[in-house]
């Protein structure tokens, strides 16, 4: 199959070499045209355009009744890109948006194409830069139709099924287990994405509070006494270990059952940086784990876990000095309690 690819970052270039390396003919394009030429030239691509128009015309140049265009680019940037492939692409065409938009804006983005007679599939994307290698986990919403024509793309981006050990090895193969799922009509695939990463920011904070524990595990050596400002420490002497963080990392992968690939690169960065130095530690939000907290609003289901690890991004952020402030001041005004130094 001939395809256009939108969006040629990380995760555009190696969704481009997988669909290569499975016998796909690639076009691609990016607004850095130098940077497109370089992937083509490092064999990236079958060929890349300076625009999306020219990109449009190479791809259907080709005998199959449709084209193909897949979106990678950021959630803001999917409507404009969108206004200029309809100036191009022909009725029954299918794009494919790839990004981590807001399922409501697919939702209405599915039926505003159709209209059209262009086929709209929201896809899920999750796999990182591991993707070229590992597969990618694509979560899908859009018609029976657009979905069947695209199989052999899924198939392609996605890890086999032998990937993973099966659940239930005697059982029929379910699709989900070929790596992608068609999850329902216009918007599903980027609902179920959406708390995809709600989940993962979940269990991140997990795992990153629970490592700060153990790495805190020694302050009892450092306790010194009782002062006005400071909550005594009941029993220091219980606290006063100095463990090896990176390799406590390591032994969780072998056997427990909080083992997780998310837990194999924890261990990958401790073991390459132990104080982890090289980061500041302000962790970014792109907005999904924001959408999944609101919609668990909107359907009235609990989600505490979730909502605290989104809100410790915020803090990440530096989004509370003010409201750290105000807390300093209260003190003060109540207690006449200065600030520590």
């Amino acid at each position: 199959m001939k395809i256009g690819v939108i969006g040629l970052g990380r995760m555009g270039e190696y969704m481009s070499r997988r669909l290569r390396n499975n016998d796909h003919e690639v076009w691609g394009y990016r607004r850095n045209v130098e940077a497109a030429k370089k992937l083509f030239e490092d064999d990236a691509l079958d060929g890349y355009a300076n625009d999306i128009e020219t990109l449009v015309s190479s791809v259907h140049d080709t005998t199959d009744s449709k084209s193909v265009f897949l979106m990678v680019i950021p959630a803001g940037s999917v409507d404009d890109t969108l206004s200029e492939l309809l100036l191009h692409v022909r009725p029954g065409d299918i794009i494919i948006d790839h990004g981590n938009s807001n399922f409501k804006h697919s939702r209405d983005r599915g039926i505003r194409l159709a209209d059209q007679n262009i086929g709209y599939i929201d896809c899920g994307t999750s796999g990182g830069v591991w993707g070229l290698d590992r597969g990618y986990c694509l979560m899908i919403g859009g018609t029976d139709e657009d979905i069947n024509y695209c199989r052999p793309i899924f198939d392609a981006l996605s890890p086999d099924i032998n990937s993973i050990d099966r659940t239930q090895p005697d059982s029929t193969i379910t699709p989900a287990e070929n790596g992608w799922l068609h999850c329902g009509p216009w918007g599903a695939g980027h609902f179920v994405k959406m708390v995809h990463n709600g989940v993962e920011y979940g269990i991140m904070q997990s795992y990153a509070e629970g490592f700060n524990i153990l790495k805190s595990a020694n302050k009892g050596k450092e306790y010194v006494g009782i002062d006005a400002e400071t909550a005594p420490m009941e029993d220091p002497q219980n606290y006063q270990y100095d463990l090896d963080i990176a390799e406590v990392a390591e032994l969780w992968r072998r056997g427990s059952v909080v083992g997780s690939w998310l837990l194999d690169l924890t261990a990958a960065a401790l073991r390459e940086s132990p104080g982890l130095d090289t980061y500041s530690g302000r962790v970014s939000d792109s907005g999904e784990g924001r959408w999944t907290i609101n919609s668990a609003v909107d359907l009235g289901v609990p989600a505490p876990a979730l909502s605290a690890a989104l809100f410790a991004r915020f803090n990440s952020q530096g989004s509370s000095p003010f409201a750290d402030k105000i807390l300093s001041a209260m003190r003060f005004m109540f207690g006449g309690h200065h600030e520590k130094k």
